[in-house]
């Protein structure tokens, strides 16, 4: 897929990915404690873990030599990838939030408030939204699955990249 979310989704799209790199985020950086709080199978979090090892989201550090044992923590792209989730999260809070409301409450270290998490951009600091955004070819713009007609309407159609 020739675009940056079919991409993305390539590597954080399976359903438990985004909720093992939650819980990472949030300090559970053994196997046991990850395994426990969201109660999924140990195979499937050790091929999980694995896959994000290899694409690079997830880093394993040895806690122990015998046996030996790691903990996983985040790498620059997890860490890049938790604000995605956050705007996630807001958009649940929103659409499809849990009896009993939110369950979690997110306070910004830096000003000591309780906020909600919104994409804004990142020239004049305001909210961005499908009614004030128009999307242009990049500079990796090119016709194929996923921006086939994007690129027709671009006339970019025909072209590689």
């Amino acid at each position: 897929m020739h675009c940056s979310i079919g991409q993305s989704l390539e590597r954080v799209g399976e359903w438990w990915t985004p909720l093992i790199v939650r819980d990472i985020h949030l300090g559970l950086h053994r196997f046991d404690d990850i395994a426990e709080n969201l109660g999924i199978a140990r195979n499937l979090l050790t091929r999980r873990l694995e896959t994000l090892v290899d694409d690079g989201i997830v880093e394993r550090r040895a806690y122990q030599e015998r046996p030996l044992r790691h903990e996983y923590h985040l790498t620059e792209a997890g860490r890049d990838l938790v604000p995605v989730l956050m705007a996630l999260m807001a958009w649940g809070d929103k659409w499809a939030t849990p009896a009993g409301g939110p369950p979690v409450r997110l306070v910004h270290h830096e000003c000591g408030a309780e906020f909600t998490p919104r994409v804004c951009c990142s020239a004049c600091g305001k909210p961005v939204t499908t009614a004030n955004v128009t999307a242009l070819p990049g500079p990796g713009a090119a016709s194929g699955p996923g921006t086939t007609v994007l690129a027709r309407r671009s006339g970019l159609a025909g072209e590689d990249a």
